[in-house]
């Protein structure tokens, strides 16, 4: 990174990044007291937490063509405020209907904040070091995600699921200081000459097709962390009867892989292009989950052959930090965020299925049918990225410019 390296920025998204990923995973450490509390069979639970997924791509579209029109800095805090408050209706339900209407309600707040913090960061950072600034941003996911694991291993047992989801709303507080930040840019990307519908200067700019390519992309990606994630910490400790704390350090193994996975993705997409480091990593996945899928139970008698596999499961899942800089140097300025907000999440939407199509294939194949959905999807991964174009370096384009 450089001396001119945007730190007040940074670190605004990458918190509000945290905490938003933290508020959409935190359901999978409590589903299973959530489902009995509120009478919900385990396939309602399974639903429950694809709600906020489904919604994200919502949030994503709204939030990403406002913060084009209106300022990033004005939606950055509005999204943060917005999941906040879902947590808080999510705590206190009285039922499951309210409980859903919460969790609707966090899926559109974090749907809209990961396109307007990533795109904020990648047009202030030099072209040089854009993968590296959007990894170490993206690095928010695996600490939300470890910051979840601690919350429901440890502290949920003790104070329950409500106050815990209560307890998350404090995070609006981040609202309140992106909204009041002087260091957060605030003027929109759309000016007079831009004024009509953002799907009008997508069609004229020719963005639909790299849209729908990095769309499959995200969809393939995503899926690969999704059907892993969300299902994996009720499998340790229900099906493999690990101890809390046992389970707790695997999946924080996880997570450190992949914080490590995404630190080095960044430089590796720096140095040699991001189209050969998404195929790397993903093939990285497919190789750590191929074990878990067939011989789990030989992996589960090894311990430190387990603690590699969940390492490298971890490490190769780091190419999810590769999204922000590739996404924002696929779409022109004027409407990167509506671009990049509706591609992502539309592509997280997708996800909703995910946790059904897994614990369906679970139920009838056991953990090898479960996990030979991500282990598809990471090939596929692999192979689809080489359809995009090669960004690397390059400057960000504008719809004036649309060769640069």
């Amino acid at each position: 990174m450089t001396g001119n390296f945007p730190v007040k920025i940074f670190l605004f998204a990458f918190f509000g990044w945290a905490f938003d990923f933290y508020d959409l995973v935190l359901l999978g450490f409590l589903k299973t007291d959530v489902g009995h509390d509120l009478h919900l069979s385990p396939s309602a639970e399974a639903w429950l937490l694809g709600v906020a997924l489904g919604s994200s791509g919502i949030g994503g579209i709204v939030a990403g063509a406002l913060a084009d029109r209106f300022g990033k800095r004005t939606m950055l805090a509005s999204t943060i405020a917005f999941y906040s408050f879902g947590s808080l209706v999510s705590g206190l339900a009285p039922n499951v209907e309210v409980f859903i209407l919460g969790r609707l309600i966090v899926g559109l707040g974090v749907g809209g904040e990961w396109a307007i913090g990533h795109g904020m960061l990648a047009e202030a950072v030099a072209p040089e070091i854009r993968a590296r600034a959007s990894a170490a941003l993206q690095a928010g996911e695996p600490a939300g995600v470890a910051i979840a694991a601690l919350v429901g291993y440890f502290v949920m047992p003790k104070v329950g699921w409500r106050a815990v989801l209560v307890g998350s709303s404090v995070t609006a507080l981040l609202a309140l200081l992106a909204r009041r930040s002087t260091h957060l840019p605030d003027v929109p990307a759309t000016t007079k000459s831009i004024e009509k519908s953002p799907l009008f200067y997508l069609q004229n700019a020719h963005i639909w097709k790299p849209m729908l390519h990095a769309w499959i992309l995200g969809v393939c990606k995503l899926g690969t962390y999704w059907t892993c994630y969300t299902w994996l910490p009720s499998f340790l400790k229900n099906e493999m009867h690990q101890s809390l704390g046992k389970s707790a350090t695997w999946m924080l193994t996880a997570q450190g892989g992949q914080l490590l996975g995404m630190m080095t993705f960044g430089w590796v997409a720096d140095r040699i292009g991001r189209r050969p480091a998404f195929s790397i990593y993903s093939v990285l996945t497919a190789c750590a989950l191929a074990p878990l899928a067939y011989r789990w139970m030989f992996l589960s008698e090894r311990p430190p052959l387990f603690w590699s596999c969940m390492l490298l499961l971890g490490f190769g899942s780091g190419c999810t930090a590769g999204f922000g800089a590739l996404l924002a140097e696929l779409f022109p300025t004027e409407v990167r965020g509506f671009a990049m907000g509706t591609t992502y999440n539309m592509a997280r939407a997708a996800q909703l299925l995910s946790p059904v199509m897994v614990g369906i294939l679970v139920a009838s194949h056991g953990l090898a049918g479960g996990l030979s959905v991500p282990i598809v999807l990471a090939l596929a991964t692999a192979s689809w990225v080489w359809v995009l174009p090669e960004t690397r370096g390059i400057t960000l384009p504008t719809l004036a410019h649309p060769s640069a």
